[in-house]
């Protein structure tokens, strides 16, 4: 879990890799487990560091570092430092992800402070926290802008990197459950972990014996395999494709210049959902009803003046339709609530930032009604940004490099429209690619014009968007994006009808 958890978010990507009808192939009961049950304090525990590699669907794409040592400037406090480096190919493009973290813990891994550092793609992101007394305060740092935040917690609060060794220093013993909270650093939020020791097996896959733990977080599984030196030996993310085990030093790190060269695709086929219709000229669709199914039940699609849908069993139907622009204004907007709730500004979408206002202001200075400065806003984008997979933390990565894939023009997009007190919201589902004749994974806006909400997709410079936009999940943050999550590898949408002008 502390390996596999700490780019899943950007990947999005989680698929069934070890059929469940042949997993008892792979994975075999070892006996009885030791007693008394194994457990080791952080004063002998039984290794100083490990590497990984991780594997995405038979191809490998990075390495994992975890190392633990006591800390030099607290008596009974230890350092855990730990890395993921990730390099693939997606559309013809080099994408890196280096996800670095230090915590320092107690002797019982609770967590005192930490410092993470993301980089996605030459963006950057730096947390840096401390917790005492029953209270949390993070420092969050990206493109010159910084946010302070204070958060209460009631108990004890561990950092994300002790997952894998909470149960080691607990005691590893079949059928024992653990539950506690920790701070996650890529949603930035306070969760629950939830653990069970399910088996004592054996397997081809890894050598020696080990506790199969199956974790919770965010409503994602990790599956791990923990050796009785307690390190990981195997780790299966959500069931997925994405397979993490025990490497040396050099292996691991080879694979990044190997990467270099790589021009395999990695992501494409796990992000497209192919249908047997083909919809010609997608861009002028004004109606479409499917059936979608592989939906969890737990995940509410959205039903709303934009698209209406109903769960039917397992299945869900949803008719979207694009309305005519006439009817989004100059109305009055009768939940003022609504309003100041998609004006706020946010890490990932500060419309406050003073290079924001005045670059939005700049853009729309000769523009009118608020249909008119979306319209101008879109256009200098097209104009402006590129159209690149290269993934970002907020508007101002963007609007500085200048090039960003979908959920990154969102972004930029949103910041402008609240600037100018256009209420606008971000939303994420799928959209129909003529190109790849199927629905791809995309993010695009809806902003409030008077009492109406109307489709902006700054990406395709569409306004409204079409029809073949079926919206998912609203909100901009990692967190909002989780119930994404469980669609990849498991949606399938069926067309029933389509109009169009």
């Amino acid at each position: 879990m502390v390996r596999l958890r700490r780019y899943m978010y950007w990947l999005l990507v989680v698929l069934l890799l070890l059929p469940s009808g042949c997993g008892w192939m792979y994975f075999r009961k070892a006996g009885e487990p030791p007693s008394p049950p194994l457990r080791y304090t952080l004063a002998d525990w039984p290794f100083e560091e490990y590497w990984t590699g991780v594997v995405f669907n038979g191809a490998k794409i990075g390495f994992t570092h975890l190392s633990l040592s006591p800390a030099e400037t607290a008596a009974a406090h230890y350092e855990i430092r730990s890395e993921a480096a990730l390099r693939f190919r997606f559309l013809m493009f080099d994408k890196k992800i280096t996800l670095k973290s230090y915590d320092l813990v107690a002797a019982d891994l609770s967590l005192r402070s930490f410092a993470y550092d993301y980089d996605l793609d030459g963006n950057i992101l730096k947390l840096t926290g401390r917790f005492s007394a029953g209270n949390l305060e993070v420092e969050v740092s990206s493109r010159g802008q910084t946010t302070e935040t204070s958060i209460p917690v009631d108990g004890k609060l561990y950092p994300t990197s002790i997952i894998a060794m909470y149960p080691v220093l607990h005691g590893l013993e079949l059928g024992r459950h653990y539950s506690y909270q920790v701070y996650d650093g890529e949603t930035q939020s306070i969760a629950m972990v939830t653990q069970e020791i399910l088996a004592y097996e054996e397997s081809d896959l890894f050598p020696g014996k080990a506790f199969k733990i199956k974790t919770g977080l965010h409503g994602q599984k990790v599956t791990t395999w923990i050796g009785l030196e307690g390190k990981p030996q195997l780790e299966i993310g959500h069931g997925g494709v994405i397979i993490s085990g025990l490497e040396s030093e050099v292996v691991a790190k080879r694979y990044l210049a190997q990467a270099s060269i790589n021009k395999e695709e990695t992501l494409l086929d796990f992000r497209l959902i192919k249908i047997e219709a083909v919809i010609q000229e997608p861009q002028r669709v004004s109606f479409l009803e499917v059936v979608l199914s592989g939906i969890h039940p737990d995940l509410r699609v959205p039903n709303d003046e934009l698209q209406q849908c109903q769960r039917r069993g397992e299945k869900v139907i949803c008719r979207i339709s694009t309305p005519e622009l006439s009817v989004a204004g100059p109305g009055h907007n009768e939940n003022p609530y609504e309003s100041l709730r998609y004006l706020q500004s946010t890490q990932t979408v500060p419309s406050q930032d003073e290079l924001i206002r005045k670059t939005a202001k700049h853009i729309t200075a000769a523009s009118g009604t608020p249909l008119e400065k979306i319209k101008v806003l879109i256009d200098w984008m097209q104009n402006n940004i590129e159209q690149e997979p290269v993934d970002v933390f907020t508007a101002l990565d963007v609007l500085s490099r200048k090039k960003a894939e979908c959920q990154g023009h969102t972004y930029l997009y949103a910041a402008f429209a609240r600037s100018l007190g256009i209420p606008t919201r971000v939303v994420n589902g799928i959209v129909y690619s003529q190109h790849y004749s199927g629905f791809l994974y995309h993010a695009w806006a809806e902003s409030l014009i008077g009492d109406h909400w109307i489709t902006v997709d700054p990406t395709l410079v569409q306004l409204p968007a079409d029809a073949t936009h079926i919206k998912f999940v609203e909100g901009e943050s990692f967190l909002d994006l989780m119930p994404m999550v469980d669609l990849v590898g498991r949606l399938q949408v069926q067309i029933i009808a389509v109009d169009s002008p």
